[in-house]
Parts: C-alpha cells; sequence; structure tokens
C-alpha cells in the first residue's frame, strides 16, 4: 500500500514534548476536513482555519473528503501550532509543492487571511525536535527573536502561507537562518534599569556584605529584624548585583517565561526577580494548572525569588522550597501529567522577630510569649538548613536618614567583585552557569582547598553549634565565595570564620 504524504510537527515543549507526524489522505467523498488524533477543541478549529487561509492565500483546496491524523494517536495533542503542518500536509498531498521536507519540522497558527501567528514556547519545541534528529525548522516569523537563541538549527521565518508554499516550490526569497552564526545583538532588548541599589540603604554594612556574599556565589538569604530597618531593600538591591544572563541562560529563562506568560514572546535578557505576594496560591507559586505550566518557583530561575515575611506564607508553599533549593529543579506531578521544571534561583527571605516586629528592640514588643515562639516556628528547620547566610537587620537613627554622606559601599564597586568573583568559578568549574552554590560533595573535596587551620575551627564550629552534615557542606561553600571575593586560592581561617557567622541558627532563639 502506498505510504501516506507525512509532515513533521511538534507537541508541547519540555521533557514530555515529542514529534508529531501529519498524516493527510484524500478520499472521494463530501468534501469536508477531519482531524483525528487524540485533538482538543483547538485543533479540532483548525479546519475552518485552513479552509479560510488557502482561499486568501490564493491556494488551491481539493473538493474532498481530507482526514488527517496526528500521530502518535494517543497523546493529547493541545496547540494551535499543528495548523502550518496540517496546511502543509494538504499541499504536499495534493503535490502542489516539491520539496521532500526531509529533517523538517513546521509549526505555527494560521490567522484566516493565510497570515502565520507566532505560538507559545517555541524554544522548547525546537529543542524537542533537535533532540530527535531534525534540523530544519519552518517557524512563524514572530518567532524568530527567541528561536535564534537555540544554538545548532536552521531557522525558516514565514509570515504567510503563500510565502510557506512559494519556499517549498524554490520560488521565494526567504533564506534560511543557521543559528550558530547568527549574533544575539538587538538593539530592542534593553536591560532594566534596577529600581534599588546598595546607596540607597543606610547603614546596614554587615546585612550589605551578605548581599554581596549572596550574589557572588548564588547563596540563599534571610535577613531578620524589626520592620522598617531595610531589609526589603537590601533584598530588592541585589538584582542590580548580578551579570546579565549569558546566551544558555537566556535561552532557559526565556524558554520558561514564554510557556507560563501571555506576552510569550519576549526575550528575557535580564536576571529574573520574583516577589510573589504572601497570599499568592501554592499553583501561583510552585507551579501547575490544567495544562501545568511553571509557578514563580520556576519563573525565577536564574535569578531571584523573594519571599517577604517569610512566616506570612502558606507553610505548604515555604515547605515546597525543600526540593528546588537542594535540587535545583521542581518536580510537578499530577493526575493526568507530569512535569520537570528547572528551579535554580537565588532564595532571599525577610523574617521580623515577632508578631508584632519589635521583639528585642528599643520598642516595646505586644507580643505573648507563645506567639513569638510560635511565630518562629513556621519556619522548619529544614528549610533553615538549606539558608546558607543569615543576617539580623538592626535599627538605625533617623537622623542619619536625611544626612548628607559619602557611601561606604556602593553598588558599581560590590558588582566589580561580583563580576570577578565569579569569573573565578567559571574557570574552576569550566562553566559560566555553575556556582559555588552548587557544588556536589564531590567538589568540595576536590575543588575547596581548605587551609588545615580553616578545618580545624570548622569543624570546632560544627560540634558547638550542632551544625548538620548539609549545613557544614553549606558553610565550606559560603566560605569559597569569601576567598573568591577575596582572591584567594585556598580558603583560609578568617574566611570559615565569616562563614560560620552567617549561619542562621540564631532564628530559633528566643
Amino acid at each position: 500500500m502506498k505510504a501516506q504524504p507525512c509532515v513533521l510537527s511538534l507537541a508541547e515543549p519540555g521533557p514530555n514534548g515529542l514529534v508529531v507526524t501529519i498524516e493527510c489522505s484524500l478520499s472521494n467523498s463530501l468534501p469536508n476536513i477531519v482531524i483525528v488524533g487524540y485533538a482538543n477543541k483547538a485543533v479540532d478549529e483548525a479546519r475552518e482555519r485552513i479552509r479560510s487561509a488557502f482561499a486568501g492565500s490564493n491556494l488551491s483546496l481539493p473538493r474532498k473528503r481530507i482526514t488527517i491524523n496526528l500521530a502518535p494517536a494517543d497523546v493529547p495533542k493541545e496547540s494551535t501550532g499543528f495548523d502550518l503542518g496540517v496546511a502543509t500536509a494538504i499541499l504536499l498531498a495534493t503535490n502542489q509543492i516539491r520539496d521532500p521536507l526531509t529533517k523538517t519540522a513546521i509549526v505555527g497558527e494560521l490567522g484566516l487571511d493565510g497570515d502565520v501567528r507566532p505560538i507559545r514556547g517555541i524554544i522548547g519545541k525546537i529543542l524537542v525536535g533537535k533532540r530527535h534528529g531534525i534540523k530544519r525548522f519552518i517557524i512563524p516569523v514572530g518567532n524568530l527573536a527567541q528561536a535564534v537563541l537555540v544554538p545548532g538549527v536552521d531557522l525558516v521565518p514565514v509570515a504567510t502561507l503563500s510565502e510557506l508554499y512559494a519556499y517549498l516550490n524554490d520560488s521565494s526569497v526567504i533564506s534560511t537562518i543557521d543559528t550558530d552564526s547568527t549574533p544575539l545583538d538587538n538593539p530592542d532588548i534593553e536591560q532594566a534599569t534596577p529600581e534599588l541599589s546598595l546607596e540607597d540603604v543606610i547603614g546596614q554594612e554587615l546585612g550589605k556584605r551578605a548581599v554581596e556574599i549572596s550574589a557572588a556565589g548564588g547563596h540563599n538569604l534571610l535577613l531578620g529584624g524589626p520592620p522598617g530597618t531595610g531589609k526589603s531593600m537590601l533584598a530588592r538591591a541585589l538584582q542590580g548585583l548580578l551579570p546579565i544572563l549569558n546566551r544558555e541562560e537566556m535561552l532557559e529563562v526565556t524558554h520558561l517565561h514564554s510557556l507560563a506568560s501571555n506576552d510569550f514572546n519576549r526575550i528575557i535578557r535580564e536576571r529574573p526577580f520574583r516577589a510573589p505576594h504572601h497570599s499568592a496560591s501554592n499553583v501561583a507559586i510552585i507551579g501547575g494548572g490544567n495544562t501545568i505550566r511553571p509557578g514563580e518557583m520556576s519563573l525565577s530561575h536564574r535569578g531571584v525569588l523573594l519571599f517577604d515575611e517569610l512566616p506570612e506564607f502558606a507553610r505548604i508553599a515555604v515547605e515546597a522550597l525543600r526540593q528546588p533549593l537542594e535540587t535545583r529543579t521542581i518536580t510537578i506531578a499530577r493526575a493526568k501529567d507530569t512535569a520537570e521544571f528547572p528551579a535554580n534561583f537565588i532564595f532571599v527571605a525577610t523574617a521580623n522577630p515577632c508578631p508584632c516586629g519589635h521583639y528585642g528592640t528599643s520598642k516595646p514588643c505586644r507580643c505573648l510569649p507563645h506567639q513569638i515562639v510560635n511565630y518562629r516556628r513556621k519556619l522548619s528547620g529544614p528549610i533553615l538548613d538549606r539558608i546558607d547566610l543569615y543576617v539580623d537587620v538592626h535599627e538605625i537613627d533617623n537622623s542619619q536618614l536625611l544626612a548628607n554622606r559619602i557611601p561606604e559601599t556602593s553598588s558599581h564597586d560590590v558588582q566589580k567583585r561580583v563580576t570577578a568573583a565569579r569569573q573565578c568559578q567559571a574557570d574552576r568549574f569550566s562553566s559560566t552557569v555553575k556556582l559555588n552554590c552548587d557544588m556536589s560533595n564531590r567538589d568540595i573535596l576536590n575543588l575547596a582547598k581548605l587551609e588545615a587551620g580553616a578545618k580545624d575551627i570548622l569543624d570546632q564550629a560544627a560540634n558547638n553549634f550542632g551544625l548538620s552534615a548539609r549545613a557544614y557542606m553549606r558553610t565550606v561553600k559560603v566560605a569559597r565565595t569569601i576567598a573568591d571575593l577575596d582572591t584567594s586560592g585556598t580558603v583560609q581561617t578568617k574566611h570559615v570564620a565569616e562563614a560560620l557567622q552567617y549561619r542562621p541558627h540564631a532564628y530559633h532563639d528566643v
């Protein structure tokens, strides 16, 4: 039996994405378009879009029964991105195009006038196709800016169905774009200017130092203290200390944001800074929904996730941090599907000492002892164990707020030190995306380079403070970052001593 003409397209992006084979069969019956293969309403409605697009493009649609099969037929299809592939399969079945479409995938949504519209998740779809050996991708021209981030593929951007028809018949001026030779500089992309800098924070030198260490090594940070002392300002100033995303990071971050945002065609160049309100739902923070999409934890990938007033967040949302803070990924399991998203972010949190916020300060505390204890118990030991740096932010003299002063710490100088420290880590790990916070136990043994005296003081502190094995190794990571900021090849006693003062054991002391 003669094989049916087929076109390759791409289903949902991500680890569960797959290549879909679009088959087209023509039969002598009442003119109709039938789409089978577990297609939802959005896919089934492609019939009307294709009819109108063919008419608007002056292309011939056969007056026959057209049966379209989306294989594998037992996997749900939920994207309008099959429109262009289905239209191409019809053209191929009616011998209207000459290109054999070898190792080629086609994605795109059709408008009624034949325009090709951008689709969601183009980066993930191309990555899926590349993983299956596909080299050439015919995509909407509106998705080109994102698609060029994927290395090692050839892109054919089309704006209309007529352009695609002309290209597949060798009569088009459309040129294939090799992403490896395409520069990423784009005048339309602007780096966001941070709203706050370290110069805006009065005093709090220890807090500024902790923010610098956090930015340099990617370490998690908890800022504790009474309200109005600059905790949130310090947390938000962290974004301005981070370097811009490189190509690999831009690819990851842009893909995640395109899955979750309605503005799914935007390139993310600046480091994400996400600060959800404590009333945000668990699905919004963790991810999920009817169609599984990333939440705030994944949208802050390669950036910063701020939980302002951490004890006010729902316990389930706080405890959900355990997996991403340890494995740098989050797995969302539902009855219909399971998805895994990257979640490698710097976790920054703020917390008051008690519900009223004035325990241990010069102002009177109105809280009862059991209220203070219950408030602090909202943060479990396992969560605190995953936080590398804890700093108490103290009250300041109001007379200093409007005084003329020369800042002791500037964001520009700190950013230069952070950049230099990250370069040390890039040389150490031979990777531009791996930081000291990502060191494995094997990395620590081989690359940390602790001096004998530094290890002795760390062992004594571990016994005195009752550090867990995880806290012990995280202290080494922080000390390694401090040594990088100090341009030291080895971790010395002073580096370990400074790292130990940031351990968050003190938050449970009442």
